[in-house]
């Protein structure tokens, strides 16, 4: 049954990558078994690729290119827009915005921003999610939201910012050891030389001022130097790019990171929180 949701489910690139696939696969006479074998996947994978019972991974995608691509890179091009078709509707404008950004900019209220999400981590928060989504379509947003770390080890690396509010440090998704290895790996990448990890103290507001109240947003500089904002509220994505509304959000931002805790007093409360046990 749910093999038969992901056909109807499936994107017009997963379906052109499996009827091309299909046809040079064809072409050189190879079974899907025999395939299978070149690419390290069974003749039962291979057969729901084609089919779009189960679309293509981006892993999956690569191998094709080796074994069928014959140097024409029509499976690595579709890589982008495979990965680019499993995000929500909502975030597929600024996800293109975010991959090639300059500097990227970010303040989070409830959970650890996406691009500094682990696989744990992504995993146990889009499956608790209301309404809920079909495995298939959790394993598609977990892989889509992953392959954004691509942007870390992006040549020129962007300068990435994040402002954490304390109690996203304290919420648990999945377990605690879920969230002890995302602290874990938010120490690490806290210290990635193009990176900045801040934390919003949760009794900021005892202190007469919280400049982050309105909730959370992403400030982005692109490519060509323009300025652009990103929020989400509910299921909405919101791009604004208006310049004064766009400075005005950005001098809200600068203000939440002077009340924020330093990079070394943040990376210290993090590595902290990492080794408690519940």
């Amino acid at each position: 049954m749910a093999r038969a949701v992901n056909k109807v489910e499936a994107s017009g690139t997963a379906h052109l990558v499996a009827a091309l696939a299909k046809a040079l696969r064809e072409q050189q006479r190879l079974s899907q078994e025999e395939l299978g074998r070149k690419i390290g996947y069974t003749g039962s994978a291979v057969s729901a690729m084609e089919t779009c019972a189960q679309p293509a991974s981006d892993k999956m995608l690569v191998k094709l290119e080796e074994a069928l691509g014959g140097g024409l890179g029509v499976f690595e091009k579709a890589r982008r827009w495979m990965l680019l078709e499993k995000y929500p509707a909502r975030f597929r404008g600024f996800s293109e915005l975010e991959a090639g950004a300059v500097t990227i900019c970010s303040y989070e209220t409830l959970v650890v921003d996406g691009l500094f999400q682990t696989e744990e981590y992504a995993r146990a928060l889009i499956g608790g999610s209301y309404p809920p989504v079909s495995q298939q379509k959790r394993e598609e947003l977990v892989e889509a939201r992953l392959a954004r770390r691509a942007l870390f080890e992006r040549d020129p690396a962007p300068m990435v910012e994040l402002i954490l509010e304390e109690g996203v440090l304290k919420r648990p998704f999945g377990s605690w050891e879920v969230l002890r290895g995302q602290l874990r790996s938010l120490t690490e990448d806290a210290r990635r030389d193009n990176v900045c990890v801040q934390v919003l103290p949760m009794d900021r507001g005892l202190r007469g001022t919280h400049a982050g109240d309105r909730g959370a947003m992403k400030l982005v500089e692109t490519k060509e130097h323009e300025h652009v904002v990103y929020m989400e509220i509910e299921d909405q994505g919101i791009l604004i790019s208006d310049p004064p509304e766009v400075s005005q959000l950005a001098h809200r931002y600068a203000k939440i990171r002077a009340q924020a805790l330093s990079p070394d007093d943040s990376l210290d409360l993090i590595e902290r929180l990492a080794g408690e046990e519940r």
